[in-house]
């Protein structure tokens, strides 16, 4: 994906009409006594990526798709275009669909990490704009990557760097009432639970909080621990799942891989998470976006 991690784009093409039928078939609607034994279902607006609907359809349509599979909200990456800010806006207001959450674009290629002054800037710049495209459109946060820990850039200049960068950002956020929602992602960085609490904690600000990303941390932790640690610091979440199959570990659809979703179901219940969670995945035609919004009720209704 364009934002905070790489999914593999075979999910839905590995996904025939065929088998998300048996899907269906293999997983019924929930009547409402089996929602009941469940679990009340948690008070969370369900998301999709724009960059999973079809391209070939127009922005107003494929915001009308999203809403018409069952999503309640959507997250679009940065727009640098005004016209083209203006006619996502647009699409948005006209199908009823609001943004969310805007996925900075900048942050890998120009991480805020980084030792050459110019790529920073560059990172600034991205930031900036994705924090006015969030304004415009009405969004409450904008998804960071906040660093890249790799040869050059070892953890400590990663952590100090970055922030350095972040609280420069923290009075236009301000101004903007837009949050800063640093996300945890496979940049070898933000390792663990407590360490990513630290991290936000640093920043003393209601303009810096935690975007999690359920299946980032499926190599080295669990999600239910992250998400019980991070608590009240969580403002936005991302959902995707992951699986350890004969020695190679690859994203799968939601339900199908080794996430425990029933004690993350749990774990949002316990810290009361009201936000959004969007699904990241790769994208795909109307009927599969149906199953993938399915699947997302099953989630929130801890089935």
């Amino acid at each position: 994906m364009n934002g905070g991690s790489p999914v593999s784009g075979t999910i839905a093409s590995s996904m025939t009409r065929r088998s998300l039928l048996s899907t269906f078939a293999a997983v019924p609607a929930l009547s409402p006594l089996t929602a009941s034994a469940a679990g009340a279902r948690l008070p969370i607006r369900k998301g999709v990526l724009l960059g999973m609907l079809p391209r070939t359809l127009s922005y107003e349509e494929r915001f009308k798709l999203a809403k018409d599979c069952g999503f309640e909200s959507m997250e679009c990456g940065t727009a640098e275009d005004e016209r083209e800010a203006e006619q996502i806006k647009k699409a948005s207001d006209s199908a009823g669909l609001p943004i969310h959450s805007v996925m900075n674009q900048a942050h890998w290629k120009f991480p805020l990490s980084s030792a050459d002054p110019q790529v920073v800037a560059q990172s600034v710049k991205g930031m900036e704009t994705s924090l006015r495209n969030a304004k415009l459109w009405g969004a409450k946060t904008v998804l960071l990557v906040p660093a890249v820990v790799n040869p050059e850039t070892s953890y400590q200049d990663a952590w100090t760097r970055s922030q350095r960068e972040i609280r420069k950002l923290i009075p236009m956020a301000s101004d903007l009432k837009v949050i800063i929602a640093v996300e945890e992602v496979w940049n070898k960085f933000l390792l663990s639970p407590l360490e990513f609490a630290r991290y936000v904690d640093d920043f003393n600000s209601p303009w810096v909080k935690a975007y999690f990303d359920v299946g980032n941390v499926a190599l080295y932790g669990y999600p239910q621990d992250w998400i019980r640690t991070l608590g009240k610091r969580i403002v936005k979440v991302h959902l995707k799942d992951f699986a350890f199959r004969g020695g190679v570990t690859h994203w799968t659809n939601l339900r199908d891989g080794e996430l425990n979703w029933k004690e993350i179901y749990k774990a949002f219940a316990e810290i009361k998470y009201e936000g959004d969670a969007t699904v990241e995945l790769s994208g795909g035609d109307a009927f599969y976006l149906r199953d993938v919004s399915h699947r997302v009720d099953l989630i929130l209704e801890g089935a």
